[in-house]
Order: structure tokens, then C-alpha cells, then sequence
């Protein structure tokens, strides 16, 4: 019998990811490897450093008929599976889609697909962010709808809203902007 003492458990997988949130346009998006081992708790931390997120909302993945999140200590809001130890091959069973729902008010509601599986070697470092569309909406701007707005009222000084908005807002705003290595500077605090 040959023992295998010592020798590395080999890596993970990755899984690409596309995550896009819905309800606006033009589209924002981002291009994400993981493991495939991922916790849901760590693939939150992903998903808000990527999206650009501040992480000051509650949160809950849909995946495969099941809801993960944080469960509350006193129960309030609908159940969930807790997120911390399932890892994200397990709860998707062999799905490719989910659902990505962040601030319960805003209602940020994010469709993330499984692209493809790579080699645990494909990327420089993981989790890595490998593209991009457009930067993420302020946190509380309303959702869909009050970004839409807070965009019409910052792009025209004779808007009603316009001093109020930036007076809100406090920084400029391009709703074009991502910065893919910045993001990656981010990403990799994240320990997978």
C-alpha cells in the first residue's frame, strides 16, 4: 500500500462567474473566478467587493430553490439556510443560475451565472476579477428607479434635484467608471 502522506490536497476548481445586476442600463457587470468551494458567506464578500458595495445591507442568495443568508437571532424576516459553511458547488446541484439580492429596500437584485469551469491555476490570484462594465449605484439612491433619477438630476445643473443630488452624493459620480485593478487589490484580502 503506498501512503500519501503529505502530499497537498490538489486545489479547487474555479468557477467563472457573470454577474450582472438587473434592471439597468446600460449594463453593470462583473467577470469573477472563484473556487468552486467557496463559502456563501465568503462569496458575498466577493460579490460586494466587486459590485462595489459597501456591505451595510442585509443580503440573500436563491439558489437552486433554496434561500441563504444570515439568519436573524430574532427571527425577524423570511427564513434562510444559514450561508457561512455551504459552499457554492454544493447549493448549486448542478445549476449554472442564481440570484443575488442585496439592501431589501433598494432591492439590488443581481443574476449571476456560471460561465465555465477552469483550472484552479487559470488566474493570477483568486478570487480574481477579470472585467467589467460600469460602476456600481450609490448605496440608498433608491434602487433601479432612484438611480435612474439621481442620473438625470447629477448629468443636468438645471435639474430640480440637481444641487441636492450632489450635495447627497458628496463626490463626483461616472457611471461609466470600474477600475478592474483596484478591484483586484480589494479581492485579495478576501482569504478562500
Amino acid at each position: 500500500m503506498v501512503k500519501t502522506v503529505g502530499l497537498p490536497k490538489p486545489a479547487a476548481n474555479l468557477l467563472l462567474l457573470h454577474i450582472e445586476l438587473k434592471y439597468i442600463e446600460p449594463a453593470i457587470w462583473r467577470r469573477v473566478a472563484v473556487p468552486e468551494n467557496i463559502t456563501l458567506g465568503r462569496l458575498h464578500s466577493v460579490i460586494q467587493i466587486a459590485m462595489g458595495w459597501e456591505g451595510g445591507h442585509l443580503h440573500e442568495f436563491e439558489i437552486a430553490g433554496e434561500n441563504y443568508g444570515i439568519p436573524t437571532p430574532d427571527g425577524w424576516g423570511p427564513p434562510v439556510n444559514p450561508e457561512a459553511r455551504k459552499t457554492l458547488i454544493k447549493a448549486l446541484s448542478g445549476r449554472k443560475t442564481f440570484r443575488y439580492v442585496y439592501d431589501f429596500g433598494d432591492g439590488w437584485d443581481h443574476r449571476i451565472k456560471v460561465e465555465k469551469v477552469l483550472p484552479a491555476i487559470a488566474c493570477p490570484q483568486v478570487p480574481y476579477c477579470i472585467d467589467g462594465a460600469n460602476a456600481c449605484p450609490p448605496e440608498d439612491v433608491g434602487g433601479a428607479p432612484g438611480y435612474e433619477e439621481f442620473l438625470e438630476a447629477i448629468a443636468d445643473p438645471n435639474h430640480s434635484e440637481h444641487e441636492a443630488m450632489m450635495e447627497w452624493h458628496q463626490d463626483v459620480f461616472d457611471p461609466t467608471a470600474f477600475d478592474r485593478e483596484r478591484t483586484n487589490e480589494w479581492l485579495k484580502e478576501i482569504k478562500v
